[in-house]
């Protein structure tokens, strides 16, 4: 969830330090907080972090083991933007705002055999979570395919894990897919093409996946989520969202 709207933060709050930052494009940034105060949450969940008194929602990226709470930003500019603008600017060693509680219920459907991740962009944040996680704990038998899309290959925060975590673990599957494949921007390019929940149908299908032992999970740009929605009514595939506000369709 990354609602960019105003929202005045009220009520009890904790404070943050950005201990780390990374910055892949001019819009799309990492940075990594230190809690002063223990932050327990559930793989999928999201925090609720500010900054000049404004807050939102980010969902989060570090696995509940982590010592730091890992998110994966975009800059959303004004006038639609309010929050990313402020947080854009900060540096290592300034410090944010923090609901004391994670909240959200994006969370692994664990009576499934098969997971179905689909993304765009920022979205994949709660899908590495769970990944991980799943991968700190004992060995079972579900099988993790995340699918994600983006318009432009420096885009993609988590692709170099994603594929590692692939090659590693033949139970997770990755595949990224680019929108804008003829863009100077994505030279180079040769994977999977076209937007992401255009693909998924044809994937599932690849992989012999039954509605059964499966359950869909879609995060990211809403017109993603709405469309592949709109592709699963009906079907008997469970379906679960979470919606991430952008002022435009990569």
């Amino acid at each position: 969830m990354t609602h960019d709207r105003p929202h005045i933060i009220k009520g009890k709050v904790t404070s943050a330090e950005i201990v780390k930052r990374v910055d892949l494009t001019a819009e799309h940034f990492k940075i990594w907080l230190r809690c002063a105060e223990p932050f327990p949450f559930e793989p999928g969940q999201y925090c609720t972090i500010g900054s000049g008194g404004i807050e939102r929602p980010y969902s989060i990226v570090s696995s509940p083991r982590e010592p730091l709470l890992e998110l994966f930003l975009e800059l959303i500019p004004p006038p639609l933007g309010h929050l990313t603008p402020l947080l854009h600017a900060l540096e290592v060693g300034d410090t944010v705002t923090l609901r004391p509680r994670a909240k959200g219920v994006f969370l692994l459907r664990p009576e499934f055999r098969n997971h179905v991740m689909v993304a765009t962009v920022t979205g994949v944040a709660p899908f590495v979570s769970m990944l991980r996680h799943w991968l700190e704990g004992p060995a079972d038998d579900r099988r993790m395919y995340v699918l994600e899309g983006a318009s432009f290959l420096d885009e993609f925060g988590y692709d170099d894990e994603l594929r590692a975590l692939a090659q590693r673990q033949p139970r997770i599957t990755f595949v990224p897919t680019c929108s804008r494949p003829d863009d100077p921007r994505n030279v180079g390019w040769t994977g999977q093409v076209g937007r992401v929940h255009t693909i998924v149908e044809r994937y599932v299908r690849e992989w012999g996946l039954t509605p059964a032992e499966t359950c869909l999970y879609a995060c990211g740009h809403p017109g993603m989520i709405e469309d592949l929605r709109t592709r699963y009514t009906g079907t008997g595939f469970t379906f679960e969202e979470e919606r991430f506000w952008k002022p435009h369709e990569g």
